[in-house]
């Protein structure tokens, strides 16, 4: 019958049955522990003989023991230890493992995800509308400064990237058309097809593109790092409005803006275009330029102008939106300038898709 000062282990029994005695204190914990690692599977416990035990000897031993012990002889404050002890022990028990989501959950959450997103940039757009609404009952709510600087950040810093890009697009939608109507003798209609194409749809969602990388990136950027740093707040503390303050005068700069940005866009396809025809096709710059005035007309340039506001203000909604409300930790502000990039081309081909459906249903 193995035996130690703390308990005396009964062998003789079908099933082990393991006598408490003594005093079960922390002073001992390590020699306790140490003799409970030779026990076997203990099914019995009988404590009529256990003097004291406190809260360390008692997990010690509820470790050592199956859950499934049947206990005997407890007097009444040991069994309160030890049943509180066991309390913890349950509730610190490690969770099980949570199977992974099947594909309809997963498709569920990101359909809820999406509608909370588009409910929140209509509830942002609301505000933006009505801050509007201010602005234009009491001009001197306008901060004209920030205007101006907002007009130089998205419209003239952007000029020489939209030139860029459009001049070369311009260049591949003349070359890929007179690849396939050099076969056909059909040269001279490349300008039609360049022209009309570049206007109306190319130049002003590829505008739309860059600047939504662009600018709408910066909103975000910017206002997040403002609430990071709490800058925000200190304008609510002010008695100030941040719609007014922040929002406003990007979205109205990149509304005035962007038209003029897709009318760069237009003229430097153009110019591309004709760059290419004369060596490739042999359209010189004269016949490209009678031709253009004969194929062009001004509702295509009027269509594609048209977009530019829409795109402008959806996209400086989301970006000044994802911004206002970004997490207060770097991480968040860098997710959410990624998010608003996605979200504006998104935005954009969307609405692009919804204005030729639009159009074509009018007859323009």
């Amino acid at each position: 019958m193995p035996t130690s000062p703390w308990y005396t282990l009964d062998t003789a029994e079908p099933q082990p049955r393991l006598a408490l005695r003594g005093a079960w204190r922390m002073v001992h914990l390590a020699e306790i522990e140490q003799t409970l690692r030779e026990l076997p599977e203990v099914l019995s416990v009988d404590a009529a003989e256990l003097v004291e035990i406190d809260s360390a000897a008692a997990l010690v031993l509820l470790r050592a023991l199956p859950p499934q012990a049947r206990w005997q002889g407890l007097s009444e404050v040991p069994a309160r230890i030890i049943e509180r002890v066991r309390e913890h022990l349950q509730a610190a028990a490690a969770p099980q493992p949570t199977p992974p989501p099947t594909a309809l959950a997963q498709l569920g959450r990101q359909t809820l995800a999406l509608r909370e997103l588009l409910l929140g940039h209509l509830n942002f757009f609301g505000a933006t509308m009505v801050a509007l609404g201010e602005a234009l009952r009491r001009p001197q709510l306008l901060r004209l400064r920030e205007l101006t600087v907002q007009v130089e950040q998205t419209g003239l810093n952007a000029v020489p990237v939209v030139a860029l890009v459009t001049l070369l697009i311009g260049v591949v939608i003349a070359y890929l058309l007179g690849l396939q109507a050099e076969q056909y003798g059909a040269n001279i209609f490349v300008v039609d097809g360049v022209a009309i194409g570049a206007t109306r749809e190319f130049a002003p969602i590829i505008v739309a593109v860059i600047v939504a990388g662009r600018s709408g990136a910066s909103f975000t950027a910017q206002l997040g790092a403002m609430r990071l740093t709490e800058e925000t707040d200190a304008i609510q503390t002010l008695g100030l409005s941040t719609m007014q303050v922040l929002v406003l005068p990007r979205v109205l700069a990149l509304m005035l803006v962007l038209p003029l940005l897709v009318f760069v866009g237009d003229v430097m396809s153009i110019v591309g275009a004709m760059a290419i025809a004369d060596p490739m096709l042999g359209i010189t710059p004269g016949a490209f330029l009678a031709r253009l005035r004969e194929s062009l007309d001004l509702r295509h340039v009027l269509v594609g102008l048209s977009k530019a506001p829409v795109f402008a203000l959806v996209i400086a909604v989301i970006g000044a939106r994802m911004g206002m409300t970004v997490g207060k930790d770097t991480r968040a502000v860098g997710a959410a300038t990624t998010s608003t990039v996605v979200q504006g081309i998104v935005a954009v081909i969307l609405l692009d898709a919804g204005f030729a459906i639009l159009l074509q249903s009018l007859g323009w």
